[in-house]
């Protein structure tokens, strides 16, 4: 049982926390029981796994001072698994194209959107948070390991390409056989290289006394929706 808190896989836990410790492992940390189980169901084999001394759970034992002291939840935590960082190459359609999402949580919630709804991946384009840290990975809910991320610029995504925008666009009927959906920023939006590189401009109409914006991960849900909903085959049962 581990029991010293200079132990090796513990100090390799908390470097794990910084992005530039993760990029340089090329390895990530999740916390809780729910998460192990959905990347050893995703057939992700774990580095290590630590575990609360008493758990029953598996993996190697650590006294439950020392793992609470490692994670990084702030509420404690009877399991902590380090995984091999896993990317994906971009090209599957429809895909969901990134840029300048700094969020880990959005970035981690759009994961499980384009898990659940689509058959491409989260394509991360320049400043997006890192779906790795902890808080991406958790608000994944494990389909970070099952549908692996890709990073690329707009060039790589596959056509056509529609843009979110604010305002101006057209319908979101306009999605119909989209290859890559490009979501921006929720305050600057897409920068004009991208938008340049976009086949069309899509507006999710609002409410006119309603709010005045859609978080981007709710945005994601809505359109990833509708992309998948319009590719049906038409007949009587999706008329």
């Amino acid at each position: 049982m581990i029991e010293s808190p200079q132990n090796e896989k513990l100090k390799l836990v908390r470097k794990l926390r910084d992005r530039k410790h993760r990029e340089r492992e090329s390895a990530f940390v999740t916390e809780g029981e729910d998460l192990v189980e959905a990347g050893l169901a995703a057939g992700a084999q774990p580095r290590f796994l630590l575990t609360a001394a008493g758990s029953g759970l598996g993996g190697e034992e650590v006294a439950p001072d020392l793992l609470a002291e490692a994670s990084a939840l702030g509420s404690g935590t009877r399991a902590i698994a380090v995984w091999p960082q896993r990317w994906a190459e971009p090209g599957g359609s429809p895909c969901i194209y990134l840029h300048g999402v700094g969020d880990p949580g959005n970035v981690g919630t759009i994961v499980r959107t384009a898990h659940a709804l689509l058959d491409g991946p989260v394509v991360l384009g320049p400043g997006c948070a890192d779906p790795f840290s902890p808080k991406a990975a958790r608000a994944s809910m494990g389909s970070i390991f099952a549908q692996a991320v890709a990073r690329a610029g707009i060039a790589a995504t596959p056509a056509p390409r529609v843009a979110l925008v604010a305002h101006g666009g057209e319908g979101i009927s306009a999605l119909r056989g989209a290859g890559t959906l490009c979501l921006g920023a929720e305050r600057e939006g897409l920068p004009d290289e991208v938008l340049a590189a976009c086949d069309a401009r899509v507006t999710i109409p609002l409410r006119p006394d309603g709010a005045e914006s859609l978080n981007v991960a709710a945005v994601a849900a809505i359109c990833a929706e509708r992309i998948s909903s319009l590719a049906m085959p038409e007949g009587p049962a999706n008329a």
